[in-house]
């Protein structure tokens, strides 16, 4: 990759991707800073260093646009060798209680929002031949929990897609990497980034219920730092043998170990079920 990276960045206005951003200018390298407002913009701005900072909008959900947005990243910096897909919202609510509508708009953000930015970024990155794709995806990308069922199965799709194309594109010279943070700093858990769901159901009240409580209880008092998880990823993107996967924060590593001990107890529990399902010719 060149000395100088060229990065292009989805939802850079706020929370994560403000930090990441400018991380990105105080390390000397250009940013394409793509937000969904022109209010959103104005923050980005604020951060000067124009020679190395291009804003445009974006709304992710626009295919065509996001196309086009590339091809200007372009004829701006002639080439494009750090995608981060940080767009996204969260929501809170029982999966009964989430409705179609609630489901399908954040998936259009949050899932095929990064596809469509990733799918018109790579053919730049293959033609260069390098290039490093970061989703940022979750903590709630590796496990899941009451009250986060449909946020965590768009991250977990992140993180499918994720593994995929780090197979498809290392032959290519290409990268791509799952960023999973806990909870950090920002302002993901107020109203501008996270969503209840309208109905409320009695019965999970204990579970989903209260985790909408826990949530704005839990705003402003996240444990995480989002300024040291821009340098993060900063060094990730630097790295000669970038991981797959970097869980960030102490208690997504808690979470996701938890999680793996259990899975192990289970295929103990388990392990003349899962050993004996073979049809009897095959000898494995």
């Amino acid at each position: 990759m060149a000395k100088q990276k060229v990065w292009f960045i989805t939802g850079a206005s706020r929370g994560l991707g403000f930090e990441i951003t400018k991380a990105i200018l105080s390390a000397d390298d250009k940013v394409v800073a793509a937000a969904r407002s022109m209010k959103d913009l104005s923050s980005i701005e604020k951060l000067g260093n124009p020679e190395n900072l291009y804003v445009t909008l974006l709304d992710v959900t626009n295919e065509k646009q996001t196309k086009e947005t590339a091809g200007q990243a372009i004829e701006k910096f002639g080439r494009i060798d750090v995608l981060v897909n940080n767009a996204a919202y969260g929501m809170v609510g029982a999966v009964e209680e989430s409705t179609d509508k609630e489901i399908r708009r954040m998936y259009d953000v949050n899932v095929f929002g990064l596809l469509h930015v990733t799918r018109a970024v790579l053919p730049y990155m293959r033609k260069q031949c390098s290039g490093h794709v970061i989703n940022i995806s979750s903590g709630a990308g590796l496990c899941g929990g009451e009250g986060w069922g449909l946020y965590c199965s768009t991250k977990f799709a992140v993180e499918g897609i994720t593994e995929s194309l780090a197979l498809e594109l290392a032959p290519l010279g290409i990268y791509a990497t799952a960023i999973e943070p806990g909870y950090f700093r920002t302002n993901f858990l107020d109203s501008t980034s996270l969503v209840r769901s309208e109905t409320v159901i009695e019965d999970y009240l204990e579970t989903a219920g209260k985790m909408r409580t826990l949530a704005t209880q839990f705003n402003n008092n996240q444990p995480g730092d989002p300024a040291k998880l821009a340098k993060a990823v900063i060094r990730v993107a630097n790295a000669v043998h970038p991981p797959v996967h970097l869980p960030l924060g102490n208690d997504t590593l808690a979470m996701y170990k938890q999680k793996t001990a259990a899975f192990e107890r289970e295929i103990e529990e388990w392990i003349d079920v899962i050993t004996n399902t073979n049809c009897d010719d095959v000898n494995v």
